[in-house]
């Protein structure tokens, strides 16, 4: 291995210590969900008290709970010298950390891919940037998962594509990767029959097992605006001057806005999310229709879907931002010399996202200036964001229309 592969795979280790390590010692508890939400469900389906996602409803597609097992597992071990919140804490960063090392490996490997090594490089300082809640929530397991699905789909695509199918069964976001690549037009049909069978064997599964399959969807209708949502933008400014409120729900633990309108906003904002998806899923089945190249074509279009189920969001969270990392990597790699820009965006809004969480989050439950300010900006960037790799489909050279297989 050269040099410069071995600086990388040090950094890329050594970023996966500082930012786990930054997570006992910022404030707001950035690691809270793991040892507060994770453990407990974890602890409840292992001593047969109840079974999230299957004999409790859940706001997470049912396989979310694998990895929290796994890690409640791994703990074990660790019980004696270190007591249930540390050593639940220590092995949910080692099973993330050895999913990410296991994606590195696919990703950069030995490094003699200059496009791979630039992605590595841009995913190491994502991680940085972003801070603790890029390894303390379940989005960091779908990450790796989606990095090798994704880079997969262009030699092994039934493979790639049910590793995203399978992520998809513990957070919805990387089915916009499969979207993406069904309407790419290269091996769509392929794509799209391999995902079909990977959900009909879940859900066939799920059914036996009397799980309620598809409650993580009906589950989310009673969410208000979450206020780190772009739509609650607004709300916050009004909140700075008396005129909003930002209120704690017990029932699914977040802060939501309280204030009229607030939640006709949030109903509408489902249906505006399928709408702006569905729009740019045609678009980019038209430009594949035209011609674009696939290599070119999968990453914005990607992005512009994860950006989208971001931006029409109403719920905000923080880790929300790690699902930008997939495209923008595949990008660099499938297309270096056009994703510089895309990738300095995602940057931007990690720092950004880090800023506010934790950084200043007290202040942003007390609706101080700085933080709303700093979540402005970011909300903004964001919808630059969708705007940017909408227009990079549309700027997908066509070359001659061809018959999609």
């Amino acid at each position: 291995m050269r040099w410069p592969a071995l600086a990388l795979w040090s950094v890329f280790v050594a970023t996966h210590a500082v930012v786990a390590w930054l997570g006992w010692m910022l404030p707001n508890q950035p690691m809270g969900d793991v040892v507060l939400v994770y453990e407990p469900w974890a602890r409840a389906a292992l001593s047969g008290e109840h079974v999230m996602g299957i004999t409790e409803p859940w706001v997470y597609p049912q396989l979310a709970l694998v990895p929290l097992l796994f890690t409640q597992l791994l703990a074990v071990p660790l019980l004696p010298s270190l007591g249930v919140t540390a050593a639940y804490l220590i092995a949910w960063a080692v099973l993330v950390t050895v999913c990410d090392l296991l994606a590195f490996a696919v990703l950069v490997g030995r490094g003699r891919h200059r496009g791979r090594r630039a992605a590595g490089w841009f995913w190491t300082g994502a991680l940085l940037m972003l801070g603790p809640i890029a390894l303390y929530r379940l989005d960091a397991i779908t990450v790796p998962l989606a990095v090798v699905g994704g880079l997969w789909l262009a030699r092994r695509p039934v493979v790639g594509t049910a590793l995203l199918t399978l992520a998809a069964w513990i957070k919805i976001w990387p089915g916009a990767v499969v979207l993406a690549a069904i309407a790419a037009g290269r091996r769509s049909l392929r794509v799209a029959v391999t995902a079909a069978t990977v959900c009909a064997v879940l859900v066939a599964g799920l059914l036996l097992i009397g799980a309620d399959v598809f409650g993580f969807l009906t589950t989310q209708n009673g969410r208000g605006l979450q206020i780190e949502a772009v739509a609650a933008t607004p709300f916050l400014w009004l909140a700075l001057f008396g005129k909003a409120s930002i209120d704690y729900s017990i029932e699914i633990l977040t802060f939501q806005i309280g204030a009229p309108g607030a939640d006709a906003i949030a109903a509408l904002l489902t249906p505006v999310m399928i709408v702006v998806v569905a729009a740019i899923v045609v678009l980019g089945a038209w430009r594949a229709q035209r011609g674009a190249d696939w290599r070119r074509l999968l990453p914005p279009l990607s992005l512009a879907l994860v950006a989208a189920l971001i931006v029409t969001n109403k719920v905000g969270s923080p880790q929300f931002q790690t699902w930008l990392l997939v495209p923008v990597i595949l990008w660099i790699v499938f297309d270096r010399s056009r994703s510089q820009t895309p990738a300095a965006i995602v940057l931007m809004l990690c720092a950004l996202t880090f800023a506010v969480y934790p950084l200043t989050y007290d202040g942003l439950l007390r609706a101080h200036l700085l933080p709303i300010v700093l979540i402005t900006v970011r909300n903004a960037a964001l919808i630059v964001l969708l705007v940017f790799a909408v227009r990079s489909i549309m700027r997908v050279p066509a070359r001659r229309p061809h018959r999609r297989v």
